[in-house]
């Protein structure tokens, strides 16, 4: 018979093994599905291990697994336009898991805590802290709950840096006497009141690079928790879990030309003073759904470009539609993804996989942009600022230097819209200028809906 202790050490190897091939699998949308498959195993085997360890009370274990489900089960049921909220709360709720656990730990063996203990507790908390009130604002703002224009005052980024300067000069005394324990509930208060002012000035726009730094937060403390509890696996896949999140962030940074280190302290995401820019009184030309319709069907090469206007259209579905309509028609579709579009990373690559659209006609920026010039149309659906010219060309522009989509390199542009509003950014946007754009004003559900009943002779 294999010891206890062997067959709970097995039980972690295999689960850190899932772990990190579910991040391999993850990366790619062609085995994403199996990725989910071995996080979830991995974390079941994860959880039983716990379950074998001596000296646990059963009973509570069995409360807190009936609470967590009767909570998860109706959070997991969410439509797939709202799951950049449901991803924030989930970094809430880990990083609340792990403020508790780092203060139980604290009281339970203060004042006799090591320095190294007492330094790795109190990464523990700073970052659970923040990041547990970071997500629950992120939330809020994705939910459109709170505001989702920055809010900004003279002097932010000294206060926000101040406030975390205190907290990290808390930790030090406490790391050099643990017997002031009076200083512990200071060092979890000042990061509850940073995660909220670190979320403040990141607007709508700034959100998919803002989940996957909570993401890294989150991870990095649940790796310091690992080393307080003395469990390889956590420190292993809270190690995965930071490490992905911050090259993410990094990257998103990027393509968002934004400086990581402005990303990093919650500086990023204001309204530059040319933001609020004026939007000029100038004609665009508009297009009904069956000329719309028309256009594409004499097309033989057609990109859509899809954003958030198509995530909050739920119009996904109807593009599906529009793709099959198409191709049927012998036209050859392909995507263009932003890296930035949408809410969190992948958001547009979730939706049109939920739609069931083929993944190797998902391409990514870098791949689609030599295709734009030899498009005969360019489909774009509640996309703002990742395709607007004043990114390239326009050196006085607030995104000037983003990495945009070349849309405007295409023989014919054309733009699902609900009306001429900026984006995010607040900054008008030259392509729907051009003489090769049309302007589709309507919701976008509906519009390509009407593209398709006019494409097919009305079955759609």
């Amino acid at each position: 018979m294999i010891p206890q202790d062997t067959l709970i050490e097995v039980t972690y190897l295999i689960a850190t093994a899932l772990f990190i091939l579910s991040l391999k699998w993850l990366s790619s949308p062609a085995t994403a599905r199996r990725g989910v498959w071995a996080g979830e195993i991995g974390m079941f085997l994860a959880i039983v291990g716990t379950l074998l360890h001596h000296g646990l009370t059963y009973r509570w274990v069995a409360i807190g697994l009936v609470l967590g489900t009767i909570i998860g089960v109706p959070l997991g049921k969410v439509a797939m336009t709202a799951v950049p909220q449901r991803t924030a709360l989930s970094h809430a709720f880990g990083a609340l898991c792990v403020t508790l656990v780092g203060t139980a730990e604290f009281y339970l063996r203060a004042p006799d805590v090591s320095k190294f203990m007492m330094s790795v507790l109190s990464l523990e908390v700073i970052l659970g802290a923040l990041t547990f009130t970071g997500s629950l604002m992120a939330a809020g703002k994705l939910q459109e709950i709170l505001p989702q224009r920055p809010i900004t005052y003279k002097g932010q980024n000294i206060v926000n840096l101040g406030m975390l300067a205190v907290a990290i000069v808390i930790a030090i005394m406490l790391v050099r006497d643990p017997t002031k324990m009076f200083l512990f509930p200071l060092m979890i208060f000042i990061p509850l009141i940073f995660g909220v002012m670190m979320i403040i000035p990141i607007g709508g726009a700034d959100m998919p690079t803002v989940i996957s730094l909570l993401n890294s937060y989150a991870g990095l403390s649940a790796a310091a928790m690992g080393f307080v509890l003395g469990s390889k696996l956590l420190i292993i896949a809270g190690a995965l879990d930071g490490a992905s999140g911050f090259i993410l962030s990094v990257n998103m940074s990027k393509a968002m030309n934004r400086s990581f280190t402005n990303v990093l302290f919650g500086a990023f995401g204001q309204e530059q003073p040319a933001a609020a820019g004026k939007t000029e009184a100038r004609p665009v030309r508009s297009a009904s759904p069956e000329e719309a319709a028309g256009i594409l069907a004499a097309a033989s090469k057609v990109v859509i470009v899809p954003g958030y206007g198509m995530a909050v259209a739920q119009a996904q579905h109807k593009v599906r539609e529009l793709y099959d309509a198409l191709t049927k028609k012998g036209i050859d579709v392909k995507f263009g993804i932003h890296p930035v579009a949408g809410r969190m990373p992948g958001h547009m690559n979730v939706l049109l996989a939920e739609a069931d659209i083929p993944y190797d006609k998902l391409l990514e920026m870098d791949d689609i942009n030599g295709d734009f010039p030899q498009t005969d149309v360019a489909l774009i659906i509640g996309a703002n600022d990742v395709t607007n010219p004043a990114a390239r060309e326009d050196k006085s522009s607030p995104i000037y230097g983003m990495p945009i989509l070349d849309v405007d390199k295409a023989h014919t542009v054309m733009v699902i819209k609900r009306s001429m509003a900026a984006g995010f950014a607040g900054i008008d946007n030259p392509l729907y200028y051009l003489d090769k754009t049309l302007m589709l004003f309507g919701d976008a559900r509906n519009f390509v809906g009407s593209i398709v009943r006019d494409l097919t002779g009305g079955h759609s």
